[in-house]
């Protein structure tokens, strides 16, 4: 990976700072070492003293710059035990937004084409894959994937294809193009009219395995009068569709 931006903690403070930058806080001013590595202390000009710690992925989702709403962790945990990405892997992923997932498959060592059509969109993504420090793993690029698919279909095949735009299912049409045999493709949707297109997509491609999955997860509550699911929050993020090429 190449070179982060490191937690700097102290109880329960956190701030997300890079090698060099410096910080004004109630508790002096935190100058960050060029040299930072993960496990040193660091004190402000007043003398608390700060941990530097590596991003882990939990911390992408709470300290990336976001440009709507991200793709949630179990989602994005989702997505990668069910198509199983790995090191060395190609991903073809299209709708980046803030870039958790893309994120996430680069620090697992995958090699990443994520298309993003929102051109300021695409540039937070880009710092943040510097954040994430998988920028060497990860490239952003501006613009929509479906004009891309005859040019990228041509190349080299890819291993997983993940898709989080309202267009998804003209671009599983043409999963067998554009994946290896045995590739995995991966349709997030937020709504369930998106995710029924994307089954009839995969299905009239000739895909198999299709299996959807609407993601819902509950936190428990402990306390003396009992234990029962938490009533705050919402339960459900959205629907998901894995296939898989022949």
């Amino acid at each position: 990976m190449t070179d982060a931006a490191y937690l700097l903690v102290h109880e329960d403070r956190e701030y997300l700072l890079e090698p060099g930058e410096e910080l004004g806080t109630d508790l002096g001013v935190l100058t960050v070492p060029e040299d930072v590595a993960a496990g040193d202390a660091v004190e402000t000009h007043l003398g608390t003293v700060f941990e530097a710690r590596e991003l882990r992925g939990p911390d992408l989702f709470a300290h990336l710059e976001r440009t709507g709403a991200p793709m949630m962790p179990r989602d994005v945990g989702l997505v990668m035990g069910l198509t199983g990405v790995s090191a060395g892997d190609r991903v073809l992923d299209a709708g980046t937004g803030t870039g958790i997932l893309a994120a996430h498959l680069g620090r697992a060592g995958a090699d990443v084409t994520s298309y993003e059509v929102d051109p300021s969109f695409a540039e937070v993504a880009q710092a943040n894959m510097r954040t994430a420090g998988v920028a060497d793993r990860v490239e952003v690029r501006t613009g929509d994937l479906t004009a891309a698919l005859d040019d990228l279909a041509a190349g080299d095949p890819f291993d997983v294809l993940t898709l989080d735009t309202g267009d998804a299912p003209a671009v599983v049409e043409r999963a067998p193009e554009l994946l290896v045999s045995g590739g995995f493709v991966a349709v997030y949707s937020p709504f369930v009219e998106g995710t029924r297109e994307a089954v009839t997509a995969a299905r009239t491609a000739g895909l198999t395995g299709v299996e959807t999955l609407e993601t819902i997860q509950r936190e428990m509550e402990f306390s003396d009068r009992g234990s029962r699911p938490s009533t705050a929050g919402v339960g459900h993020t959205g629907y998901l569709v894995v296939a898989r090429v022949d």
